[in-house]
């Protein structure tokens, strides 16, 4: 296995031409077989190696973890508009992110100790990476939307998938985060940080 990370915002040509013609990440190549897109790839991997099934075989509960991963997108549409759109519009953009958190709030106090219920499933690890960058965002930009107590259950679900064992071994510390995002704002975005 190869990981070859891409520079987003300098995508080769080779990427473009033979593995995703879209430009997106992440993309697996398996011998000639190539997937692209987020949802696809895990959806792909789920079946490829099915020992640890993440995604529910209820057909129902496997379109209401969809439709909240795509009620999630308000969610990082604000986080972007917060984090690199205009100083003056941080605020506001810190407060309708907070109101959509609001809502994960109440829906994991239905699901459980996870989104996946008794356990993290896949929709855990699909919203898992923004939750993980929040506390450097509120340095970064001085703006509180999860750490001022408000939302009890996401701050404990934070707390219980920091000891998944898959989220100890792939993620990132808050330091990473911020030298990322600092890389970002002074225009030479370091993709290999914490690699």
């Amino acid at each position: 296995n190869e990981v070859v990370n891409i520079h987003l915002s300098k995508k080769p040509e080779w990427f473009l031409e033979k593995i995703n013609p879209l430009g997106k990440v992440p993309a697996i190549q398996k011998d000639d077989k190539i997937v692209y897109e987020s949802a696809v790839c895990c959806d792909y991997l789920d079946q490829v190696y099915p020992g640890n099934k993440l995604i529910p075989d209820d057909p129902y509960q496997q379109a209401r973890d969809r439709i909240l991963v795509e009620h999630f997108g308000q969610v990082t549409t604000q986080y972007y508009k917060m984090l690199f759109g205009p100083s003056e519009n941080c605020a506001a953009a810190a407060e309708t992110l907070k109101k959509g958190l609001m809502e994960f709030d109440k829906e994991i106090q239905k699901r459980g100790d996870f989104f996946g219920g008794s356990e993290p499933r896949m929709i855990d690890f699909m919203v898992w990476p923004w939750f993980e960058r929040f506390h450097a965002t509120e340095k970064l930009v001085n703006q509180i939307f999860i750490s001022d107590g408000s939302m009890p259950n996401l701050t404990a679900y934070m707390d219980r998938m920091l000891s998944v064992p898959a989220v100890q071994k792939c993620r990132l510390s808050t330091e990473n985060h911020l030298e990322f995002y600092q890389s970002v704002k002074n225009g030479a975005p370091n993709y290999n940080v914490g690699l």
